[in-house]
C-alpha cells in the first residue's frame, strides 16, 4: 500500500484497513507506506517514509497494491506487473487540494487498468473482488517507456536549439 511522499494525510483509507484487517476481512499480511497521515494501523505493519529501494522492494513482493490515485504511483506499481486498487484522496477530508485523483483513477479504470475507489464504504469489496479474482484487469504494458522523454527531448533539438 502507497500514499506517496508529499505532506498530505490519508487517515480515512488507513482507519478503513485497519478496521477490515481487525475484522478479519482481510486475511494476507498487509504493509502500508503511510506518508504524512498521523493515524498508525494497529493491525498490520507500517512505515511513514520509505527509501526508493526499500520501496520498490516492497511493491516487488505485493501480489495487489493499494495506491492513492497519484499517476505516479499507480503507473509504478503497474509498471512492477501488479494489480492495483487506485482509492482517491478527497478534498472534503483534507486529503488534497482538490479531487483531481477521482479523474485518473475513473479514467485507469475505464481502461481495465485499475480497480478505481472514491469511498471507504467500497474498499472491502474492491480487495474481495481482487482477491477472489472476479475482476479481470488488463496487464499493463508500456511499449515506450521513455516516450515523454523522447518527445521532450525531440521538442528541443528542433525547436530550441
Amino acid at each position: 500500500m502507497c500514499v506517496g511522499s508529499r505532506p498530505y494525510q490519508f487517515n480515512r483509507l488507513f482507519e478503513e484497513l485497519d478496521r477490515l484487517v481487525g475484522a478479519g476481512y482481510v486475511k494476507d499480511s498487509l504493509f502500508a507506506q503511510i506518508g504524512a497521515s498521523t493515524y498508525e494501523p494497529k493491525n498490520f505493519r507500517f512505515e511513514h517514509f520509505m527509501d526508493p529501494d526499500a520501496f520498490k522492494a516492497k511493491i516487488a513482493e505485493a501480489d495487489i497494491v493499494i495506491s492513492h490515485g497519484a499517476s505516479g504511483s499507480i503507473m509504478g506499481a503497474l509498471n512492477a506487473g501488479k494489480r492495483v486498487i487506485a482509492v482517491s484522496r478527497l478534498a472534503k477530508y483534507g486529503e488534497h487540494i482538490n479531487d483531481h485523483q477521482v479523474g485518473i483513477n475513473e479514467t485507469l479504470a475505464a481502461e481495465g487498468l485499475v480497480l478505481a475507489v472514491r469511498e471507504m464504504d467500497e474498499l472491502g469489496d474492491a480487495i474481495e473482488a481482487m482477491e477472489s479474482g472476479r475482476v479481470h484487469l488488463k496487464p499493463w504494458h508500456n511499449p515506450s517507456p521513455n516516450a515523454i522523454i523522447d518527445e521532450i527531448d525531440r521538442f528541443i533539438q528542433e525547436e530550441v536549439l
